[in-house]
């Protein structure tokens, strides 16, 4: 395996004249030899892809990219969404890039400071790993992030990868969670305030939910992917909610586990690149006390419906349908 993994690298390098550095055992890479704001010619985007199938996420630094080479680099490798709410500080011109900073606003919406908004949707320690849009019937394809301001410390975003995760299962656990499906809903174990409280009225009006397989077969590598996170999912279906969440709770922690991972220190100009199939992601808890702004741009790919290795692909409950955003 790691002589494949080195014989591929080279190729990569001898056809594209980019680099890949591996920045953990499993999972991710930095990338070097290329400059994401030019025009990027068929070789290239061809390395990057596998570069990316291989690593699940890719690092990119010193690039000078602005929102409108954000989004014809994304255009590159697939078809960038328009998320159809943004908050105020995303470019009003330019609707496929969100900005971070549009967190910030969440909870004065429903009459929460940001903190208190974020603890009483993350609750327990898992609960904050998860993949983009997950209760979404066609989650995105990938995610390209892009660092404009960050502070001098703190603020690291961790991956897992979700292909190595399923591997490690021993074969009788994996043979058993192959079959079994999982529901993934917005706004899960969530806390609500005591009395009247405006972000749960919310939830309730607007409920997101779909079930997808446990285990979901990519559709360009064929690997199997342990399909779960923590923020999204509810709970696995056809099971009592007792046995669900000690399967989810074991399950959670294997997708987690610290060899999966990959812990990335941003800098001004820094880009990830994650597959949103393969990968769940840890969004920094360190930043809320640094007085140091911390500005991130993002632009989503459209993926597809995900299908279990029994063939079956993704069901919609309520709230969502492919393509609309």
């Amino acid at each position: 395996m790691a002589a494949q993994t080195e014989r591929d690298m080279q190729n990569i390098r001898n056809t594209s004249g980019i680099e890949v550095r591996p920045a953990a055992g499993y999972t991710g890479a930095e990338i070097h030899g290329v400059d994401l704001a030019a025009p990027l010619d068929d070789p290239v985007v061809a390395a990057v892809r596998a570069a990316l199938l291989r690593w699940k996420v890719l690092f990119f630094r010193g690039q000078r990219l602005n929102h409108a080479g954000h989004v014809a680099l994304a255009r590159r490798f697939g078809t960038p969404v328009r998320p159809g709410r943004r908050g105020g500080a995303s470019p009003a011109d330019v609707p496929e890039v969100e900005t971070t900073a549009d967190r910030l606003e969440l909870g004065g919406r429903f009459d929460m400071e940001h903190e208190e908004w974020l603890r009483r949707r993350r609750h327990s320690l898992l609960r904050g790993w998860h993949c983009d849009h997950g209760a979404r019937i066609d989650p995105p394809a990938a995610t390209i992030l892009r660092a404009e301001t960050v502070p001098p410390y703190g603020g690291d975003t961790t991956w897992s990868n979700l292909a190595a995760a399923y591997a490690g299962l021993s074969r009788p656990v994996r043979e058993f969670v192959d079959g079994l499906r999982a529901e993934h809903r917005l706004g899960v174990g969530y806390q609500p305030r005591p009395g009247d409280d405006a972000y749960l009225r919310h939830l309730l009006d607007h409920q997101v939910a779909t079930e997808h397989p446990l285990v979901r077969v990519h559709p360009e590598s064929g690997e199997r992917l342990l399909y779960v996170n923590g923020y999204y999912v509810e709970q696995i279906v056809d099971v009592s909610r007792a046995e669900s969440a000690a399967l989810l709770q074991m399950l959670l922690e294997q997708a987690v586990r610290p060899e999966y991972t990959v812990r990335f220190r941003w800098e001004p100009g820094s880009v990830a690149f994650w597959d949103n199939r393969a990968t769940i992601h840890l969004a920094p808890g360190d930043t809320a006390h640094l007085d140091h702004p911390r500005v991130m741009h993002r632009v989503m790919l459209a993926g597809e419906v995900p299908v279990g290795v029994d063939s079956r692909p993704s069901v919609a409950l309520t709230g969502t349908e492919p393509g609309r955003w």
